[in-house]
């Protein structure tokens, strides 16, 4: 039963990555998408490519995906977010061209926590070039934090050396997510010229 669900993640993935390169034409990408545990990325990956809610699992470890699109290649990284994981990140991050940065802007108690794993991220020599989206997740539940207060949270307003931006958005409402990603695909292209 596991295998048969996570091969169905893997399947599910490639196809909303399949997607969102689709944008890129003939160009290779390897994106990373990180945040804490519980977060909502796979929700979110979910949500963008079969366009409802899947009920998933916490990913332990990570899914890699080589997906071909128009004659593109693109590797993608999924990592899990648990404490135990995220030191084992660094070991993903050579010839990364964006990070998706997924914030649960309902847990207000560690974002803290998501910052310093964030400007880590950011202290990486290998990830100096990464494109960066923030996606300020969990916008449908009371007491999320905005946009702006996740902006001023992570400190991303003193970010001058690098492309990047943060839409607010909700997976289970599916609001938010392809404004990130359209903004996402023209930085790539616009980074590749």
């Amino acid at each position: 039963m596991f295998e048969r669900a996570r091969a169905l993640r893997r399947r599910e993935m490639g196809v909303f990555f399949s997607r969102l390169f689709s944008y890129f034409g003939d160009r290779e990408a390897r994106i990373l998408v990180l945040g804490l545990d519980n977060a909502g990325k796979t929700t979110i990956l979910y949500r963008l490519q079969v366009g409802t809610v899947v009920s998933t699992i916490p990913t332990i470890g990570f899914n890699v995906e080589t997906v071909t699109h128009k004659n593109v290649k693109f590797q993608v990284w999924d990592l899990g977010g648990q404490t135990s994981i995220r030191p084992y990140w660094r070991c993903y991050y050579p010839n990364t061209q964006a990070i998706i940065y997924v914030v649960d802007s309902s847990d207000v108690e560690r974002v803290g926590t998501s910052r310093e794993e964030f400007h880590a991220l950011l202290e990486e020599e290998e990830l100096k070039d990464a494109i960066l989206l923030v996606f300020a997740n969990k916008q449908d539940l009371p007491g999320a934090l905005s946009d702006a207060e996740v902006t001023e949270q992570l400190g991303l307003s003193s970010i001058k050396n690098r492309t990047w931006s943060i839409f607010k958005c909700s997976a289970l409402e599916g609001k938010g997510l392809f404004e990130g990603l359209d903004w996402l695909a023209d930085a790539c292209s616009a980074a590749k010229k």
